[in-house]
């Protein structure tokens, strides 16, 4: 497992991978943060192709095309807004995760990195946004060979450091 998951401190949008994450908001439209970073590098066609896709769900996946990123695609994901934890926000943000990988398998695509989905403006407690993260995509990694890299892609350092600490956790190093 350790093999296919690696951890990134940077800019998500330079990435060479599959497909980049991007913690969007419902209306996919672009906004601030990560969404602002990857529409603003991917140029207006992102925008005009988000606007066919009317909008996603909290926890729901869509994938568009990478236009000017690296990436040759962006799948957009819409983290949930902490509101205490009692509103389902843990199960939203593992679906996150989840939904992206199932989307990208079904696209044939092999590697695939993600941001720290929710744990900005959204207000997820970092530690436990670390925690699902990694589980979730352990557990999927699991049962689906034919993703072959996965990134956790940190902009900030505390956020790395969580991360950096959770991943020895979770792959018992």
């Amino acid at each position: 497992m350790k093999e296919k998951i690696e951890l990134v401190h940077g800019d998500i949008t330079r990435l060479e991978v599959d497909a980049i994450v991007n913690a969007a908001n419902r209306s996919l439209l672009g906004g601030g943060g990560v969404d602002g970073a990857i529409h603003r590098a991917a140029g207006p066609e992102l925008l005009e192709e988000t606007k066919t896709l009317n909008g996603c769900q909290t926890g729901q996946a869509k994938i568009t095309s990478g236009y000017k990123l690296p990436a040759k695609y962006v799948i957009h994901t819409v983290g949930p807004v902490w509101k205490g934890g009692k509103r389902k926000e843990s199960e939203l943000l593992a679906s996150c995760y989840t939904s992206s990988l199932q989307l990208a398998s079904r696209h044939g695509l092999q590697t695939i990195a993600f941001p720290n989905i929710s744990t900005g403006v959204y207000g997820f407690p970092k530690k436990a946004a670390a925690d699902i993260a990694i589980s979730t995509v352990m557990d999927f990694l699991s049962d689906h060979t034919e993703i072959q890299k996965v990134y956790f892609v940190c902009f900030d350092q505390e956020n790395h450091q969580l991360y950096e600490k959770k991943l020895q956790e979770h792959l018992g190093e």
